[in-house]
């Protein structure tokens, strides 16, 4: 073991590394990377240039088993949605459709406003409704998510939420649930709205979530085509024609945010997603989609780095009847790595430190980054791998005296 290195970020608060305890490392892996901790502003003045360039203005390309991310550029800057707006429309309706209201064979009404806004007068991605018809919930979806259909989508809202305005505010208390941090919805279309936005970082929060979730509703996504009203459409996805694996899920494009695009693909057992913005036109999203699926593919491999229970190292404990406390994996610990790791793999454990005593077994103290060229690409939790009690007076005054010191060293 090395010693903690403290440091902080701009007021945030005081975190503490360790080094790993290899000892469950299978012989390959340790040999292929080693996992080290150095000072934060260490790790960004080294950060390697990504393996990988794009012209995306905004990517993030992420391991759908592990979660770890493989490539990302300005992940969080939010950007007008287009049509990857429904997505959230579609999370919304799969939980209705599991609630058990609407059924899949509901009717709802096409209104004047749907036809108008979103249908065939509208000049927009249309399933071509008739005005003042009515279309099942089930053929709503189909057009909603083959055709990209905005007559669909204000359908759809409609029927179950009254309005358009309505339904947003189902939309944006369901990302809040869900966890989009930076997405905010004004309509279930995408069509352009002040203050309507979203990141590529909560896209694919958003597509794992709906692929795992309703994966019987979600399979509509892969199909090839879609016939209404007597008129012929195809999936406007392009990777569906790539013969990449791919099974989802949606496109959009802004003159403000040009083409985007959020891929799924399902090869040989490995998911992968990929959320990206900014292209120039349909061919550039369609090719360079194409060239960063297919590098995640060839370029890394799963690694098994800790067993369920293994553990990873030490935290310092003050107040405690020990100085410091192991933490452990709670499950097994596994990321997708670049196949030629060489120094650009490392570690760190990270927590609030030091640690308060009482601290109970298996809770939740610390978390485990791993970090690909200086940028961490996939965090896990840690847990306190055995109980550690309030110390005796004396254990509590030696620990208070050494807190004290630190911290009258760490505003040096």
């Amino acid at each position: 073991m090395t010693n903690a290195t403290a440091f902080r970020r701009s007021g945030a608060p005081l975190r503490r590394r360790w080094s790993l305890d290899r000892r469950d490392f299978g012989a390959a892996i340790a040999a292929a990377m080693m996992l080290a901790c150095v000072p934060t502003a260490a790790m960004a003045q080294d950060a390697a240039k990504p393996a990988i360039e794009t012209r995306a203005k905004e990517v993030l390309l992420v391991d759908g088993e592990t979660g770890t991310v493989l490539l990302q550029k300005n992940p969080d800057a939010p950007f007008p949605p287009a049509s990857l707006a429904k997505m959230m429309t579609m999370e919304v309706v799969f939980e209705a459709i599991a609630s058990g209201e609407p059924l899949l064979d509901t009717e709802f009404p096409i209104s004047v406003h749907a036809w108008r806004t979103g249908g065939a007068p509208s000049g927009t991605s249309t399933m071509f409704a008739d005005v003042k018809s009515s279309v099942s919930v089930g053929n709503l979806v189909r057009g909603a998510i083959v055709q990209s259909a905005n007559d669909a989508c204000i359908a759809l809202a409609e029927g179950i939420a009254g309005s358009e305005e309505a339904f947003a505010e189902l939309m944006n208390r369901r990302a809040g649930e869900l966890g989009l941090k930076n997405s905010h919805f004004v309509n279930p279309t995408g069509l352009p709205a002040e203050g309507q936005h979203v990141t590529v970082s909560d896209l694919v929060v958003l597509a794992r979530h709906i692929r795992s979730a309703h994966p019987e509703l979600y399979e509509i996504y892969s199909a090839p085509d879609f016939t209404w009203n007597k008129i012929f459409q195809r999936n406007r996805n392009p990777l569906l024609k790539l013969g990449i694996g791919a099974d989802g899920m949606e496109t959009g494009y802004t003159e403000a945010s040009g083409y985007a695009l959020l891929g799924v693909t399902d090869r040989d057992d490995r998911v992968t997603y990929l959320a990206m913005s900014g292209l120039a036109s349909a061919k550039e999203r369609s090719d360079e989609a194409r060239r960063l699926l297919e590098w995640a593919d060839q370029s890394f491999a799963i690694r098994r780095l800790y067993r369920k229970g293994a553990v990873v190292g030490s935290a310092e404990v003050f107040g405690g009847e020990t100085g410091s406390v192991p933490v452990a994996a709670p499950k097994e610990i596994a990321a997708l790595l670049p196949r030629e790791e060489g120094e650009r793999i490392s570690a760190r454990i990270r927590y609030d430190g030091p640690l308060s005593a009482p601290i109970e077994a298996g809770a939740t103290v610390a978390s485990l980054d791993i970090m690909v060229d200086g940028e961490a690409v996939l965090s896990e939790p840690l847990v306190a791998a055995r109980a550690v009690a309030t110390g005796s007076f004396t254990d509590r005054a030696a620990g208070a005296v050494s807190e004290l010191a630190l911290g009258w060293l760490r505003q040096f």
